[in-house]
């Protein structure tokens, strides 16, 4: 065991002071960063008062928003007349089309319908004096005679009642509304009605073997027109989901993103140049540029497209100039800074030589520059793919504004699942083809 006298003591804390006297920074610097943002988290939570916003959070709407985004619902309404006739009535444009006869809604015997809501564990059983609901276990008989329904027994959990209407629901399968004169069920479906071919197409519910066969060799339904172009124009011009809009505005998007950032890194370019101090050295045209750019930065995309909207009315050009504005201020700081911190000399080695001003910039500036360059246009690129759809919420064209009437009307949300999964298709796809691009360009490898 090695002893160390004062003296040599002395001489390691004089050698290594950072060891021996550390500053308080150094001490308590770590427990004043967590003490400090264990303050500011009580002061955001007494802020926005977390606890009251969590607890009237209507969080039931959650679900039944996701659950409209994968299903469908039919909507039968039963009419009772005076004479004891039961009358059927669908909504207008409802998913069975104009004839719906499904095999979920059997006719019995003794004048009754018995309607299926979730096999038979959930039925519904509607007749002229009373209607019957079966639903976790147990029959509710509710009689319809006299001014306002009236449930026969205990009233289960799951049904309500109020003055003039009996409420019963049955979860992710449906509800039931029970009035005097009339029963309106909500049946609900997994999966998306209608998707390829709506009830206007002549290929409408027939069985998918029936309608492949129809249109590869199947003799034709419009003497003028072959079956398999009639099938395209049916799913292009589908009235309920409207591919054909959807992929046009989609379309709309890409192209905005696309010319935006091109005009945009076009622009930022050779002001970039006049900006970084070390290319051009006139420090008033440089900040005069850089507080240009920084203006351009500072009023956000969404900002622009409603001037633009205002301008030009609204479309493509409005999102496609907001992105355009947008990215001249944030590639042209990029690309700026990025010549400010180059290596100076090989832009002199060149210089030397007695080249001109544009062979020193080529050899000697683009070689360092060019992955910055290629790396910021590339990022921006991508993530204007996702501003897009923003920007056209507010009349800046493309799908952003599709969408946003969609959830407008609280009752499309499948389509708006739909044109959300397109978005998030083509933000994947783009970032893999910048990936691929970016390393390819910069001669890296991806991982």
């Amino acid at each position: 065991m090695t002893v160390i006298d004062a003296n040599r003591m002395h001489e390691i804390e004089t050698r290594y002071p950072e060891y021996f006297h550390r500053s308080f920074r150094q001490r308590f610097g770590g427990l004043i960063i967590v003490i400090a943002t264990l303050l500011y988290s009580l002061y955001a939570v007494w802020f926005f008062d977390l606890p009251k916003l969590f607890a009237e959070a209507h969080w039931e709407r959650v679900g039944i928003y996701l659950s409209q985004w994968v299903s469908y619902d039919v909507q039968p309404e039963f009419r009772i007349g005076d004479d004891g006739s039961i009358d059927i009535r669908y909504p207008r444009f409802s998913p069975l089309g104009d004839n719906p006869h499904p095999d979920w809604l059997v006719n019995n015997p003794d004048g009754s319908i018995t309607v299926s809501i979730s096999g038979t564990s959930r039925t519904v059983t509607v007749s002229k004096s009373e209607t019957i609901v079966t639903a976790h276990g147990v029959s509710v008989p509710v009689e319809l005679s006299g001014g306002a329904p009236k449930v026969v027994g205990p009233v289960p959990g799951w049904m309500t009642v109020y003055d003039d209407n009996v409420l019963a629901d049955l979860g992710f399968a449906g509800n039931v509304s029970i009035s005097v004169d009339r029963v309106k069920i909500r049946k609900r479906f997994i999966g998306w009605a209608n998707f390829i071919f709506d009830t206007q197409s002549s290929f409408f519910d027939k069985p998918v073997g029936e309608a492949i066969s129809l249109i590869v060799s199947g003799p034709r339904i419009k003497p003028d027109q072959s079956n398999l172009s009639l099938a395209f124009d049916d799913i292009w011009n589908n009235s309920e989901w409207q591919h054909g809009d959807v992929w046009t505005k989609l379309f709309q998007t890409i192209v905005m993103a696309f010319l935006g950032t091109l005009l945009g890194a076009l622009t930022a370019f050779p002001l970039a140049f006049m900006a970084a101090r070390n290319i051009t050295p006139n420090r008033f045209l440089n900040q005069v540029l850089k507080r240009f750019f920084d203006f351009l930065r500072s009023v956000d995309m969404l900002i622009w497209a409603l001037f633009l909207t205002r301008a030009f009315g609204p479309g493509p050009l409005a999102g496609s100039g907001a992105i355009f504005l947008t990215e001249m201020g944030t590639l042209g700081k990029l690309y700026s800074e990025g010549l400010e911190n180059i290596d100076n000399k090989p832009r002199e080695g060149v210089k030397s030589t007695g080249a001109e001003t544009v062979l020193v910039h080529r050899y000697g500036i683009m070689p360092q520059i060019v992955p910055v360059i290629v790396s910021q246009t590339l990022y921006q690129w991508e993530s204007n793919v996702r501003g897009a759809t923003i920007i056209g919420a507010v009349g800046a064209g493309g799908i952003g504004l599709k969408l946003w009437e969609a959830m407008r009307t609280n009752a499309n949300w499948e389509n708006v699942a739909y044109m959300v999964i397109l978005i998030l298709i083509v933000v994947f796809l783009f970032d893999a083809a910048s990936n691929a691009l970016r390393h390819r360009l910069m001669g890296t490898k991806a991982h």
